[in-house]
Formats: C-alpha cells, structure tokens, sequence
C-alpha cells in the first residue's frame, strides 16, 4: 500500500547536504522546538496558509472565494483567521500573483520518488544524490521509508539529515536505505538541551550509539547560536562524544547561525526570538574548528554567514594606515 506525507519544499541543486549535486526534500513536522529554528514552516506537521506581501496586487479573489471566510484584506495586509481555515487550497488556486500559498502538500511516496528521479542525471555526474530533511524526516516514519526504498532502487544515494529524536525502531527500519546520516549533535548539556530544543538529550546520544553501530557514513552537525552553542566546553563536550562513540564519523561541521528566516516567521505571524543577535564572527568561527581539531578531529569544516571581528577590523586598519 502506497503511503502519503506532506512535503513543504523540494530544494533543487543544493550543495550543502552532503556530497555532490543534490536535491534536498523537506518533510512537515519535528519533534523539536530549537529556539533558533530556521525552517519555522516545517515544524506543525499539518499543511498551513501563509501570505506573501511582496506578491500580493489586493485583487481579493482570495477573500471572494474563501468557503469558510477565513480571510480579510486589510490596510496592514491580509488576516488570516487560522481558526476558521481549513487549508483547501481554494485561495490559492484562485490568487493570480501566488501571494497566498499553502506551506505543505500531500505526496504519495511512489509519485514524489518520481519527481525526484528527474534530476538523477545530476546524482550521476556528482556523486550526488537525495537528502531526506525538514522539519524531521522520521518524524513521517512510514513515508520516510517508502520514499529511501523507491530511491534505493533506482540507484540513487540517500542521506537522512535527522535530529536524532525518534524511536529506535523507526531509525533501526531506515537505516538500511540510507547511505549518509547527516546527525545533528547542537548541546550537550542536557538541561539546556531540554531547555533550547524542547526535548530531552538522552534519546539523541542513544539514537547516535545506533548510528555508529551501523556504520554508515556520518556527518555530525552543530548549528553555532549565539549564547546557545558557541561556548568551547560545547563544542569540545562534541568532538569528545564523537571520539570515543562514533568511530564512523567522516567530517564535523559547523554551521553558523544567521536571521535569514525573520521573514518566514512573520509569515505565522510570529517573532523570530532570536531576531536582535548579531552574526557570528569569523574569528569566533574559526576558533571553534580548532577547538575541535585540538580535541582530535581531523575533518571539521565551518560555513554560514558571518561578520569580521572587530580585532579583524582593526588589524585591516593599521595595515591601510602604514600602508599609506
């Protein structure tokens, strides 16, 4: 029996979830509630409306059409009244411009196989292949699953981009199809894992000690946040755990935090919470991948949008200033 999920995005060409040319898919739901989550979209596990300002032309079919009169355009944008809507689609069949949009539609495993087979000429050139993200992919087990098979085989390299917080069974079930875990490690303090993520720290590390046991290839990942993660002892405790644990990790990044999803938030009508923090430093970057590398890890890499420290800005300065 063929079984469905809700995808919110398939995002072509990527680069940045594992090796090769890739296309990232990203599955509706998570179990966690990261205080600096930048896919706000793929957190309810149910499809959702959104307005988009930039595209909106006030032609109000939406507002005409709307079966349960959810919406209103108003002189501050388009209210939508998410007791009252049922996420048909109706509204955004009718807008002429696509501002209003539903975040998260229905696939069956066989037909979103398909979609994605239509870039396997990409995989075969790149060494590329198919990350299953989100939100969490094992947060849809029984599609996740349907959806690694039907890739596997046709040939295509599966990685699982995964936050660790599932059942054991459920990870047991998907490992077979996957090629590459990309494994989130953010904290590993666990009050304030509990504290940050919404969820408790121990069932990550047991989910990692299955990883290992494996022995798929794995890359572990830890988002840098600003008075969250960025401390040293952090990412020493890390590179720590992976040492003596995870003997088949292959590369330890480091992703650096940025406000790129202020816009997604406000499409919730909600506040990004972490809106006024200011960027990671490339100093402060830097030090963090020698901290691990100290610790013994040989493949640490760091990306992500950063900021010259002022000692960086300082140094360019005098430089200019002898120079001239």
């Amino acid at each position: 029996m063929t079984t469905s999920g809700i995808i919110t995005n398939i995002q072509r060409c990527s680069t940045e979830d594992g090796p090769g040319i890739r296309t990232t898919v990203f599955f509706k739901g998570c179990p966690m509630s990261c205080s600096w989550c930048h896919n706000i979209e793929t957190i309810n596990p149910e499809s959702t409306l959104v307005w988009y300002k930039v595209k909106c032309i006030g032609d109000q079919a939406c507002v005409r059409i709307c079966p349960e009169d959810a919406l209103t355009l108003t002189p501050d944008g388009l209210k939508i009244d998410r007791e009252r809507c049922v996420v048909c689609g109706t509204c955004e069949e009718a807008c002429p411009t696509g501002a209003v949009k539903v975040m998260g539609k229905s696939w069956t495993s066989v037909d979103l196989v398909q979609e994605l087979l239509k870039d396997k000429v990409f995989f075969e050139t790149s060494n590329g292949g198919v990350t299953l993200s989100g939100g969490e992919a094992t947060f849809q087990s029984k599609f996740a699953l349907e959806v690694a098979k039907g890739l596997k085989d046709e040939g295509v390299h599966v990685a699982l981009d995964t936050c660790g917080y599932c059942s054991e069974k459920v990870l047991w079930d998907l490992l077979p199809y996957v090629d590459l875990i990309l494994y989130d490690l953010k904290i590993m303090d666990p009050q304030k894992h509990k504290e940050y993520t919404g969820v408790p720290l121990d069932t990550v590390l047991t989910n990692a000690h299955i990883v290992a046991e494996s022995g798929k290839p794995t890359w572990i990942r830890t988002p840098i946040i600003p008075e969250h993660t960025d401390d040293e002892e952090n990412i020493r405790a890390i590179a720590r755990f992976v040492l003596q644990h995870l003997p088949n990790v292959e590369r330890y990044d480091l992703l650096a935090f940025n406000r790129m999803c202020i816009d997604k938030y406000e499409l919730f009508d909600l506040e990004y919470p972490l809106k006024d923090y200011d960027l990671v430093s490339v100093e402060t970057m830097e030090n963090l991948a020698q901290v691990a590398r100290e610790e013994g890890l040989s493949n640490v890499v760091w990306s992500g949008m950063t900021k010259r420290s002022k000692k960086m800005n300082n140094m360019e300065n005098q430089e200019i200033e002898t120079c001239g």
